[in-house]
């Protein structure tokens, strides 16, 4: 399974997405990446495999990032969930 995570401005919780297949996060990455890119289309909807019924749509100008990563667990081999920032309390 792999998770597809978009971040948006001013807001703490990224919204996810699931996909079992990893062409398939692989097109939801390359999709907000051209958004962002482009700003066209105006909203982004994204899918979910696991919750087949959950759908999100995203104003692409509110759209920060985007990440992707094989979902193996709820932390990785460090403790840590998968993610671009450290908090300043994790800092050695």
């Amino acid at each position: 399974m792999y998770i597809v995570e978009f971040t948006l401005k001013h807001t703490a919780m990224p919204l996810t997405v699931q996909k079992k297949e990893q062409a398939a996060a692989e097109a939801a990455y390359k999709a907000a990446l051209d958004a962002i890119a482009s700003g066209n289309p105006v909203t982004l909807e994204a899918t979910c495999d696991k919750v087949t019924d959950k759908k999100v749509a995203i104003a692409v100008s509110e759209l920060a990032a985007v990440q992707i990563y094989e979902k193996s667990g709820s932390a990785g081999a460090s403790g840590r969930a998968p993610g671009f920032f450290a908090l300043a309390g994790d800092e050695k």
